[in-house]
């Protein structure tokens, strides 16, 4: 695979050119972006997948839920409908994606979550039935027919977009100038002892405009695994088979691994569409089954699975959270 994205070099300058000049048709109002009189917020990335794009929607959620009436909004990658879909009971991770599915399940009772490719009439349709105040839109940041209020752009510690090429060679979707169109960049995915000379250096690297806020965050792992009706200790299970289908497992590796579990490894694609071959390859060692709760909602219609198949939930902590919390506050507030 790398010889060959070596090999795809001479492709670069083109995808370069034509994804800088979208940018550019854009910025100059040659291509129509529509803004809306209520607050929207876009959590995005200039790579393709791993930053952390799901628990940052969570985040926010956890953080304005309280307050204000919600409702996310996300493509809906890998579902077998099409157009505008509301979630609502009858729903699974094939009809809305996993990411939506996820979102349903942690939070129907206090949020709205749709799912549509053209997000201009997804948000539309989510004023017309649910009237939010506050629209989260998920993996969005390329998705320029939306003029979002406040963009929120991701980037892994150990794979800062200032590191990057764009596709095929390297992984960014757009150029690295399209980080200007951020209000807050958030590295992702640091070391829970990073001190604060070394954020003074990323920051330094990252060179943010005027208007932008650089901050930091670090993925927690709760101490329990999850079914639908049970918990338990991770440390409790002597050994099971750990099955992943997302972009970077290396972090939860490395934590597994930490902590001296014994554990086999089944890796999956990115959003991997499971069926029951590999889900009878999964259970052949005839142990409990750990997953990420991405790929929980995607296993969780193989009955064979229940009673032995756990999720491990992540959640996102800030380094410098009353600032983060602050601006995205303030700007729900004053819209």
């Amino acid at each position: 695979m790398k010889l060959l994205r070596i090999l795809l070099f001479p492709i670069v300058p083109i995808y370069y050119l034509v994804t800088w000049l979208r940018n550019l048709f854009y910025d100059l109002g040659w291509k129509k972006s529509t803004s809306f009189s209520f607050p929207v917020i876009c959590v995005g990335n200039l790579s393709t997948g791993g930053t952390g794009k799901t628990p940052m929607i969570e985040y926010l959620v956890t953080l304005l839920k309280q307050e204000y009436k919600l409702a996310t909004l996300s493509r809906g990658y890998g579902r077998k409908t099409s157009g505008f879909k509301l979630a609502d009971k009858q729903d699974t991770a094939k009809t809305l994606g996993d990411e939506p599915f996820q979102f349903y399940n942690k939070f129907k009772e206090t949020i709205s979550v749709a799912v549509d490719s053209n997000r201009v009439r997804g948000i539309n349709k989510l004023m017309a039935f649910q009237h939010p105040d506050v629209v989260l839109l998920d993996d969005a940041f390329q998705h320029r027919k939306v003029k979002a209020g406040l963009n929120i752009l991701l980037t892994t510690y150990n794979d800062l977009y200032i590191n990057d090429f764009v596709l095929p060679t390297g992984n960014l979707r757009e150029p690295k100038t399209g980080a200007k169109r951020a209000d807050i960049i958030v590295v992702t995915k640091c070391p829970d002892n990073l001190l604060e000379e070394e954020r003074r250096r990323i920051t330094g690297m990252l060179q943010p405009k005027a208007h932008q806020q650089v901050c930091f965050s670090y993925i927690t792992y709760s101490k329990y695994v999850f079914t639908e009706t049970d918990n338990m200790l991770l440390a409790d299970l002597e050994s099971f088979t750990l099955v992943t289908g997302i972009a970077n497992p290396k972090p939860l590796l490395n934590v597994l691994n930490e902590k001296g579990l014994h554990f086999n490894h089944m890796r999956f694609k990115d959003h991997h569409a499971f069926s029951d071959k590999d889900v009878a390859k999964i259970i052949e060692e005839n142990k409990v089954i750990v997953t990420t709760e991405k790929d929980y909602m995607r296993l969780l219609e193989f009955k064979v699975l229940k009673g032995r198949l756990y999720y491990l939930p992540i959640e996102i902590g800030f380094y410098n959270a009353p600032t983060f919390n602050q601006i995205v506050k303030n700007f729900v507030a004053n819209v």
